[in-house]
């Protein structure tokens, strides 16, 4: 596995619906080696925390093997950063990745804590508002993860696995199907909640197994 790109993005301007928002999801390669720190990448700006960015959410990692559906699906060659990641990564189906693997990247290490849920930004950057339900569909979310010992990080890095999650602990494509309507029982619940998750996604599971 390797590092493909190293994003980051600076607030813009976007139309969602008859809104206009300012987004940093709109992320462009960067050249030379990037520290990143436990908040995410030297040069990011996250706009919306109530979302996304915070240490439980610092990087986010998108695949080439995902990027290569969509050029498929969609019909055309796609730049990094397109969907808002500020790692592309090949060798590697996100879907699979579990809560709690940890990856050396560059000289940092990562751990994977949640999937992405899409948003009318998302529509909006991809100039599509019913992308937000085929990024949903086609169950290709990419992963958030915490930074757990801080470094920089190139185009070219190697990256591998520096630690397995437990082998009950909820795959990244798990999780997304739960948050997006999926009814998981109260014993899947507790499985998905003995792992590592951003506190966002901990604090709506629990909320769902107390009632």
């Amino acid at each position: 596995m390797k590092v493909l790109s190293v994003n980051v993005g600076q607030p813009t301007a976007a139309q969602v619906g008859h809104r206009t928002v300012v987004t940093g999801i709109r992320k462009h390669p960067v050249p030379g080696r990037v520290q990143v720190s436990a908040q995410g990448l030297d040069g990011d700006r996250v706009m919306n925390r109530r979302y996304h960015g915070g240490p439980d959410q610092a990087v986010y990692i998108y695949t080439r093997e995902d990027y290569d559906h969509w050029a498929e699906t969609l019909g055309r060659p796609l730049d990094p950063g397109l969907f808002g990641e500020n790692l592309l990564v090949g060798g590697l189906e996100s879907a699979g990745v579990r809560v709690g693997e940890r990856f050396r990247v560059g000289a940092g290490l990562l751990e994977a804590t949640a999937p992405r849920i899409p948003c009318g930004t998302l529509g909006a950057r991809m100039e599509d508002a019913g992308f937000v339900k085929r990024f949903a569909r086609a169950r290709r979310p990419g992963f958030y993860t915490r930074v757990l010992e801080t470094g920089d990080v190139g185009r070219g890095d190697e990256v591998s696995r520096e630690a397995p999650a437990p082998a009950d602990a909820p795959t990244v494509a798990e999780v997304f199907d739960a948050w997006l309507g999926g009814k998981p029982d109260r014993a899947t619940l507790e499985r998905y909640l003995a792992s590592p998750l951003a506190a966002r996604f901990r604090r709506g599971l629990e909320e769902r197994l107390d009632t």
